[in-house]
């Protein structure tokens, strides 16, 4: 037991070490090319509105697309089960709301916050949304069909800083945040479900 829950620990500071890691390029490459990841983020009420409204669709997306049939699907769902089921069971929500706001933070300030304006910088705005998020699907490549689902997430949440009237980075920070704590949340919920029926 002492060492499941070792690997556990180890697995979970791990996700979260590397999740956070992501500020440091958003910065770095922000600096060389003086685009400041956090210049379109500030607090307004507005965009945590939105920030909580926009989640809705992105997670009712998830719950559907749980429930669907195919095998491309089904080898997503058990992949995601196999991987965080076991590494996860012994943690509860608030690990789960830590690791999502990290990692909410982190990938939209790489991805929304530098990647996207510098190659609307030379691109345009169309194109450095869409080429960005088609590199955000590619580093969430654990399956095409995921990656292609993660392009599409991205590109709502390129175009979710609009949300507000406002160009705001709060906005895609928080849908990121809550969509991943509520996935996680889910997963790990039906994993657990998952356990107790073969342990009748």
């Amino acid at each position: 037991m002492r060492n499941s829950l070792f690997i556990n620990n180890t697995f979970f500071k791990t996700a979260c070490y590397f999740e956070a890691s992501l500020c440091l390029p958003a910065f770095l490459l922000g600096w060389l090319t003086q685009i400041n990841p956090l210049a379109h983020f500030y607090f307004s009420s507005s965009a945590l509105l939105y920030g909580v409204l926009g989640t809705v669709p992105l997670f009712a997306w998830f719950l559907v697309m749980h429930k669907l049939p195919g095998q491309s699907i089904a080898a997503i769902r058990e992949l995601l089960l196999k991987t965080l089921g076991p590494s996860f069971q012994a943690y509860q929500w608030p690990h789960f709301l830590l690791l999502a706001s990290i990692a909410g933070i982190s990938e939209e300030l790489l991805f929304r916050g530098f990647l996207q304006p510098w190659l609307a910088s030379f691109l345009g705005s169309t194109a450095g949304l869409l080429l960005s998020n088609v590199l955000f699907g590619m580093v969430h490549s654990i399956t095409p069909l995921y990656a292609l689902l993660a392009s599409l997430v991205g590109i709502y949440l390129g175009l979710a800083m609009e949300f507000s009237g406002e160009s705001n980075l709060l906005t895609p920070i928080l849908i990121h945040s809550l969509y991943d704590f509520l996935a996680i949340t889910a997963l790990i919920h039906q994993y657990r479900a998952g356990l107790l029926t073969t342990q009748k």
